[in-house]
């Protein structure tokens, strides 16, 4: 049973004592214990096996025998109590932004309806409007996001995808008669939400059948949608589809390309074929017969993706820029462009604590970045406005202030430094949370927009200029607002929002939870044509979620960031340099 297999039954239980009305401290335990066990660097199994699973901070007694009847049963009593209790389609409702448990609660006990489609009649209907608490703008709220969630379909969130792509990759890179194989598609393109999960392999045409019969019995698939000679698709347990394909080692460089896409650079580069005299597809590059454009019986030598560029007069395209957004023009002139790598960032940017609404103290979340190998941490609770996140009053910013300072003076004799941070609602004229003399008290100050995300436009942008050209901002966090498949972004200018900050010197961050991803990388070449300063930053809420700077070097990468535009590829002395400036 492996760390996911655990975490997954663990945040089952989370949800559905949300919607069964049990303890919140109960249920939180349970989301919390799942994180742990997410985050751990042995197999949780070894704990099972030698009973040390309470040695696990933030595994208690009664979850760590959940666990163990997991292990022993396949399944754990009190999620099985929870399903008799809790109609299966209200879990549904948890992605329906706006719509909290008490909510969810309250519409299905009163009103008698368990699924999506209903809850969107009853909103059409004003029965939910009619109900107390919610309202006329409520249900508009909820039908909106149903809408959007209706749009987006079977897409997941690129950390869902690689969750079931990375072992999946590696087990079928591991089967006997494998010559190659990738993760390709969207997923290779660092799209921030996929569809399929596409792998490719390379093999002999004896090897594929036995190869394919591995790939469908793997533990993750719990239905087999389609099996050919040459592909098989599988639908994994939680609910994504899995397509292998399988071509010659021969083949693969081409289709490799080709299944990568996307279509549109794919289009492009059939194109640039033709007019030198070759064609193109999925199963190598051909040089035409000029009797007779069709016949493509010369076949070009080709042995990785950098030759077939090579030989359309392209430098190599990393598969994050294959978008058709101005790579062609780029790697015509340039060789590879100077890409921003995980192992460059040097400090952690955006971070909760147990003082607003993070699971873990300062302390444990500075240790944690130790662990991982930075020598700095930003910690930015939410400010006052956010009392939903228990924001910070002003009495409490400085108790927090003299317990920075107490730690820092025990961890200058590791090299690692705290910055005194916060993350700042900006108001709705623009005005940050605090007056200004506690605002020059911090080292950096990141300005969001935690409320009327649905302003108008002028509106909007009248708030965040405001916040921009406050002296006090350091950096603009999550600009759109959006949440990836449940809430779209707010209605704002992102291109003027990216000249006032690079006028201002005020960086935007990349915000690398891969739930926002924000800012968008399909604004990455007007920020790299303006010099827009940015940085990958977790907000992290737990020590687990330090980890997710994985995810925006990703879209980081995607959207043509290079190293020196990355502020938190600086060491601790260079970042408080630039604040001291910002």
């Amino acid at each position: 049973m492996t760390n996911q297999d655990v975490a997954k039954k663990l945040r089952d239980v989370y949800q559905l004592m949300q919607l069964a009305g049990e303890n919140r401290f109960r249920a939180i335990a349970f989301d919390r214990a799942a994180q742990t066990i997410e985050g751990l660097n042995e197999e949780v199994q070894s704990h099972i096996d030698n009973g040390t699973l309470t040695d696990i901070k933030g595994i208690g007694k009664s979850i760590a025998e959940d666990i163990e009847a997991l292990s022993k049963t396949g399944t754990m009593p009190v999620l099985e109590d929870l399903k008799e209790r809790v109609p299966k389609g209200l879990v549904e409702w948890l992605n329906i932004s706006g719509l909290g448990p008490k909510n969810i609660v309250k519409i299905h006990q009163t009103l008698g309806i368990t699924e999506v489609a209903e809850l969107k009649e009853a909103c059409q209907s004003g029965a939910v409007a009619d109900l107390p608490g919610l309202g006329k703008k409520s249900a508009e709220k909820i039908i909106k996001s149903i809408e959007y969630l209706e749009k987006f379909g079977e897409r997941c969130r690129i950390d869902q995808a690689l969750a079931v792509a990375e072992p999946m990759l590696e087990f079928i890179q591991g089967i006997d008669g494998v010559l190659k194989c990738e993760i390709a598609g969207s997923l290779r393109r660092s799209a921030e939400t996929i569809g399929d999960v596409d792998i490719l392999a390379a093999a002999n045409t004896d090897d594929a059948s036995e190869i394919f019969e591995q790939f469908v019995n793997h533990n993750l698939v719990v239905e087999i949608l389609g099996r050919g000679d040459t592909k098989s698709s599988v639908r994994t347990e939680n609910g994504r589809q899995v397509d292998l394909r399988i071509v010659s080692e021969k083949e693969y460089p081409a289709a490799l390309m080709y299944f990568t896409g996307s279509k549109e650079h794919n289009i492009v580069m059939r194109q640039r074929a033709r007019e030198r005299g070759m064609a193109l597809n999925e199963y190598g590059l051909f040089k035409l017969n000029e009797e007779k454009e069709t016949d493509f019986d010369q076949p070009v030598e080709t042995g990785s993706e950098s030759d077939i560029y090579k030989k359309l007069d392209l430098h190599f395209v990393p598969p994050e820029h294959r978008e058709d957004r101005g790579e062609f023009e780029y790697y015509v002139e340039n060789d590879e462009m100077n890409l921003l790598k995980e192992d460059q960032i040097k400090g952690v940017v955006h971070a909760h604590s147990t003082y607003s609404d993070g699971k873990y103290s300062i302390k444990q979340m500075a240790d944690a970045c130790i662990k991982r190998g930075y020598e700095y941490l930003t910690i930015t609770d939410h400010s006052r406005a956010a009392a939903y996140a228990g924001g910070l009053t002003i009495d409490r910013v400085k108790q927090q202030w003299d317990e920075i300072d107490q730690l820092n003076e025990e961890y200058s004799k590791k090299d690692f430094r705290i910055f005194k941070g916060i993350e700042s609602d900006i108001l709705n004229d623009g005005s940050l949370d605090y007056p200004d003399e506690i605002l020059e008290g911090f080292d950096i100050v990141i300005a969001s927009v935690h409320s009327g995300l649905e302003m108008d436009h002028e509106k909007m942008m009248t708030r965040f200029e405001n916040a921009i050209k406050n002296p006090y901002t350091h950096m603009i966090g999550h600009p759109t607002g959006r949440l990836l498949l449940k809430r779209e972004e707010s209605k704002l200018d992102l291109n003027r929002l990216i000249e006032l900050a690079t006028e201002h010197n005020t960086a935007i961050e990349i915000n690398a939870n891969p739930r926002r991803l924000d800012l968008d990388w399909r604004y990455g070449n007007k920020a790299k044509e303006t010099g827009l300063l940015t940085s990958i930053n977790p907000d992290a809420h737990t020590t687990e979620g330090i980890d997710n700077i994985r995810y925006g070097v990703m879209i980081a990468r995607k959207a043509k960031f290079d190293p020196e535009r990355v502020l938190n590829t600086k060491s601790a002395d260079e970042f408080a340099k630039w604040l001291s400036k910002g």
